[in-house]
């Protein structure tokens, strides 16, 4: 018999394609399976368009997409009238009557398929109730790593158990998913605000009401977390199914592949391990002012380095991406480029993969978002941290202190415009000139570490490996649900 799926991802760039891998690697595996991916469109517009679209043709034919209608004008218009915090959960809620029709429609037209269960997005955890309404299981497919995981549930457990509230910026907290106490200062902007805070208790008590949390993460990576969590009775089943990577940049147009094809000509004429990569995701750009430290950083070196450097939105009130500058005179100060034309390029968007995954890179300057630390890993890259916005505090903390693959510029930075908390503080140049040394020198244990976890990544992924053999657990599981 085979089983039905629903994916149901966050709108989101990296929450859809670490979904759409996951969902790929499932059918792969086994051929019982045939899942539906439902797609939202957001309120506010996003570049999950054109992504979403290459998707759908790369897909095997065990994967449908269906697209969720858009809301009505009233609906969309009530929805941006709310604050970031308070948005999203009234968004994804404003979803579910259509994905239970969707389903509904789903379940007529299946041949001999049963629904097997619901796959959410770690964000979209109201869709559990949804799956209740057909009485199949819901599992929360969980974008980040098992240590924010367990920071969540413990700051949940503080506010519901114990009747403690997060306050004292100079505090450590013993969260039991880390090995070092964690300071305050580096916990996510979103753990640092009343309604954030709120927003995150929320979240971890629809966690807990899941079937099994499938984390894009290695056990041998985060064996501390996986064990806190594993022995936390109220928390649902583990699997730990990573790394997630998507290795295409299916939704790059024809102008960014072309870029693409000269940002490798030029890495090919680069020595090995030579060049250091400066990419801050999705939603990163910086003001004028640390631009220039950052450059006058990169002179200061003398490393040869690959800089996406990208236009912050005029329009921050709209949460709009950045985008690509015209002319990079603009924002660099007068003879940078001249100076630096031998040994360093600047780009706008960047092919993160292609770039991690070439061996004249050897070091990266990074937001520390989930999907590029996991890169990162895959890649043997070791690290500079510089977080900017959602986990990546916390992030940066466990890959410099935890793990030992990064190096840190600033583990505490943060540039949070869903928060509205940013640090004031430009980091100077001598700052950052010491973490790209730092995470440049080939003899460093931050490299050898890095080697290390690169070759059990890989490992975990095969058969007999740990993530290969947690996945089939959740596939068992999965068919046991249909046979009852």
């Amino acid at each position: 018999m085979r089983a039905e799926l629903i994916f149901i991802p966050s709108p989101g760039v990296g929450h859809l394609a670490s979904s759409v891998e996951f969902a790929k690697l499932l059918a792969s595996r086994d051929g019982r399976i045939f899942i539906t991916i439902l797609i939202m469109k957001h309120p506010f517009g996003s570049n999950t368009g054109a992504l979403a679209q290459n998707l759908k043709e790369e897909a095997p034919k065990r994967i449908a997409f269906v697209d969720i209608p858009d809301l009505d004008e009233a609906t969309r218009k009530e929805l941006m009238s709310l604050p970031p915090i308070s948005f999203f959960p009234a968004f994804i809620e404003s979803q579910r009557a259509l994905v239970r029709d969707i389903v509904t429609t789903i379940l007529k037209q299946s041949e001999s398929g049963k629904l097997g269960g619901f796959i959410v997005d770690m964000f979209c955890n109201s869709m559990i109730d949804v799956a209740n309404e057909f009485n199949v299981p819901a599992y929360v497919f969980f974008t980040s790593g098992a240590a924010f995981l367990s920071l969540m549930l413990y700051v949940q457990n503080l506010k519901d158990n114990e009747s403690k509230e997060i306050s004292d910026s100079d505090a450590e907290l013993s969260a039991p998913g880390f090995i070092n106490p964690v300071p305050v200062k580096v916990l996510p902007s979103v753990m640092l605000t009343k309604d954030g805070t709120a927003f995150i208790v929320a979240t971890a008590r629809r966690l807990r009401e899941a079937r099994g949390i499938l984390v894009n993460t290695v056990l041998e990576l985060e064996a501390h977390a996986i064990k806190s969590l594993a022995d936390d009775e109220n928390t649902p089943l583990i699997y730990h199914v990573g790394p997630i990577i998507n290795f295409t940049t299916g939704w790059a147009t024809p102008d960014k592949k072309k870029s693409e094809e000269d940002i490798v000509c030029w890495l090919d004429r680069q020595p090995p391990l030579s060049v250091v990569f400066l990419c801050f995701g999705s939603r990163g750009s910086f003001d004028a002012e640390q631009v220039t430290e950052i450059a006058h950083a990169l002179e200061l070196s003398g490393q040869r380095f690959l800089w996406s450097l990208r236009r912050p939105s005029q329009e921050k009130e709209k949460m709009n991406l950045p985008t690509d500058y015209e002319d990079y005179n603009e924002v660099l100060a007068e003879g940078f480029l001249e100076r630096t034309s031998a040994i360093g390029k600047v780009i706008g968007w960047a092919p993160q993969v292609t770039i991690l995954s070439h061996p004249s890179v050897g070091g990266f300057v990074s937001h520390c978002g989930w999907n590029s630390s996991l890169e990162s890993i895959w890649h043997g890259v070791p690290m500079a941290t510089w977080p900017l916005y959602a986990e990546q505090q916390i992030n940066a903390f466990q890959l410099v202190k935890e793990l030992g693959i990064a190096a840190e510029i600033k583990m505490d930075h943060r540039k949070d415009q869903f928060t509205k908390l940013e640090s004031t503080e430009v980091v100077k140049a001598e700052v950052i000139e010491r973490g790209i040394r730092c995470v440049m020198d080939g003899e460093s244990e931050v490299r050898s570490k890095m080697m290390e976890m690169k070759d059990k990544c890989r490992e975990a992924t095969v058969e007999a490996g740990s993530s290969y053999t947690s996945l089939g657990q959740f596939i068992e599981a999965i068919m046991d649900n249909i046979r009852v």
